[in-house]
């Protein structure tokens, strides 16, 4: 099974960080008000960078780097990434 990291955008263009196995599923529950308590006040919100990783313990250390990241450096990620 692959695990994945994720940037969302928010609609008050802030960046969540999450890690999923199902990133549709994901992407559907945050929308839905169902995922994160950080993205159900501020949805739509829409998947704009992943990674694949082989384990939940790979996806959870990236996420970590990633949240440790400044705002300008998470949206580098975004930019040279085409989802």
């Amino acid at each position: 099974m692959s695990h994945f990291v994720y940037l969302a955008r928010c609609s008050d263009d802030s960046l969540y960080c999450g890690t999923c196995v199902d990133l549709k599923a994901r992407e559907q529950k945050h929308n839905d008000g169902t995922g994160a308590k950080y993205t159900r006040g501020r949805r739509p919100i829409a998947f704009v960078y992943h990674e694949k990783l082989k384990t939940l313990s790979a996806a959870r250390s990236r996420e970590a780097a990633i949240k440790s990241m400044s705002r300008e450096e998470k949206l580098e990620l975004v930019r040279g990434c085409s989802i």
